[in-house]
């Protein structure tokens, strides 16, 4: 939603209403130098309308007989129409500053080649000034042998401020479980030109398929992929800067940020080791950056990686000497949507150096060590049944399968024994409707399987929307 209003255009409606109802005072006998007439009043309007037309001459130079008022009449609809058409536009022009809409539309593709979600994009869409956005989801967990769940998972307000046409501030905070405040992002771009920026803050790694695309209308699920949660950590954010751009069908992100503190990693995945921006150890530094080809609308795939150290000088040795406990991750992804299909797909690996020495500070042995090997991916699609019908008016109801596999515990440094329970598979059916663009309820079913058949299934119900 942006904030702002525009003079010009409520003016020039006031002006075109006054032409039409014929309260504008009669136009002068000739046109000015733009081509209108100039009526009494100093109101402009095309030349001829409510003007006395030239009548047609015969031979003798006389009037053709019935041709004048026929020429008159068909010169005064011209004119009325196409009055008729401009009070239309700037009727809707002024409906749209009333409701706060966006100056500029941000189409899908193009935020994704910002790294945002469509309404985390809507700063972008203004000239200048506020702009607020938001999206929330509730969730539903019934566990096959545990506690169910019902959470106010996330309340999110995104918040942005466009200084002029080459710095704007933005920014999402979010509430998590209903009491827990976080800075999910906050930066500064500076675009540079329409193709390329700058941006320093707390910024989104730019990997996988959710971790930037993280509102529940864009993603497809109850849940969140497992392999976006243990190996991409999402929703995974440091603090940091960069470059990011998009020339033609490329798009390309690459920052520097803090690294993760790997005394916080552990046999489920990375996912601890996040510092979210808090305080963060910075002794690490890494470097993470994306590309993606977007070869027709609504379909791109592409890679990312990352690259830093996650020691943060405190896996030492009896010596004192430090390890740098380094890590590397990198995916490829794919992602069509088209005439009612949404396919997506994504392949993820991490791989970690010093994890005896890891475990060994760490005090971790047997199932619970950190592995210096994981991965995951997964398949998943979906076909929106009213894709093709005309009467929907919007309306999707997607019926979806993704199958996935998740393995923590892939390879692990010597003298240690791998847990077969890491070596998971997830295979979820749901379906999805959205009785309207922003707002999306979801039910699936997931079923979990190993090689010691300690998964548990899960059935879950969510509730989204953004705005």
């Amino acid at each position: 939603m942006a904030i702002g209003r525009s003079s010009g255009a409520l003016a020039a409606l006031a002006a075109a209403f006054l032409i039409v109802s014929g309260a504008a005072p009669a136009a002068a006998s000739g046109p000015n130098e733009a081509g209108l007439a100039e009526p009494a009043e100093g109101i402009l309007v095309p030349a001829g309308a409510g003007a006395v037309a030239e009548p047609a001459t015969g031979a003798a130079g006389e009037p053709a007989e019935g041709e004048a008022e026929e020429q008159d009449t068909e010169e005064q609809e011209v004119d009325v129409e196409e009055l008729e058409r401009r009070i239309e536009l700037l009727a809707e022009e002024l409906e749209r500053l009333r409701s706060g809409e966006p100056e500029n539309e941000v189409t899908i593709d193009q935020a994704r080649a910002l790294g945002l979600a469509p309404s985390a994009a809507s700063t972008y869409a203004i000239d200048s000034g506020v702009s607020i956005a938001g999206y929330g989801e509730v969730l539903y967990e019934n566990y096959a042998s545990e506690t169910s769940q019902y959470d106010m998972l996330r309340a999110i307000l995104y918040a942005g401020y466009r200084f002029n046409d080459k710095f704007l501030f933005n920014s999402e905070i979010e509430v998590e479980h209903a009491k827990e405040i976080f800075v999910e992002f906050a930066y500064v771009d500076y675009l540079a030109t329409p193709n390329f920026g700058l941006r320093a803050g707390m910024l989104m790694i730019p990997m996988g398929l959710v971790n930037e695309f993280h509102e529940p209308t864009v993603f497809i699920g109850a849940e969140r992929p497992v392999t976006e949660s243990r190996i991409i950590p999402t929703t995974w954010r440091e603090n940091g800067g960069g470059f990011y751009g998009a020339f033609d069908n490329v798009a390309f992100r690459a920052y520097v940020v803090n690294g993760f503190n790997g005394a916080k990693f552990s046999s489920a995945g990375l996912r601890g080791g996040r510092q979210k921006g808090g305080k963060a150890l910075a002794d690490d530094m890494a470097f993470t950056g994306r590309l993606d080809i977007t070869p027709i609308p609504g379909a791109f795939f592409g890679a990312s990686f990352y690259t830093g150290g996650s020691g943060q000088s405190q896996v030492l040795d009896d010596s004192g000497r430090t390890y740098g406990v380094r890590t590397d991750i990198f995916d490829v992804h794919a992602q069509v949507q088209a005439r009612g299909v949404d396919f997506r797909a994504l392949f993820a690996q991490a791989g970690l150096d010093d994890t005896s020495m890891l475990n060994q500070v760490l005090g971790l042995e047997g199932k619970s060590v950190v592995a210096e090997k994981m991965q995951g991916g997964y398949v998943q699609l979906g076909y929106d049944l009213l894709s093709q019908s005309p009467g929907a008016a919007g309306v999707a109801l997607t019926p979806y399968l993704r199958y996935e596999k998740v393995d923590t515990h892939t390879a692990l440094a010597a003298g240690f024994t791998r847990d077969p329970g890491k070596n998971n598979t997830y295979t979820t059916f749901g379906i999805e409707l959205k009785p309207n663009p922003g707002v999306v309820l979801k039910v699936d079913h997931m079923w979990v399987g190993n090689a010691v058949d300690s998964g548990v299934d899960q059935f879950n119900v969510s509730v989204g929307y953004a705005f």
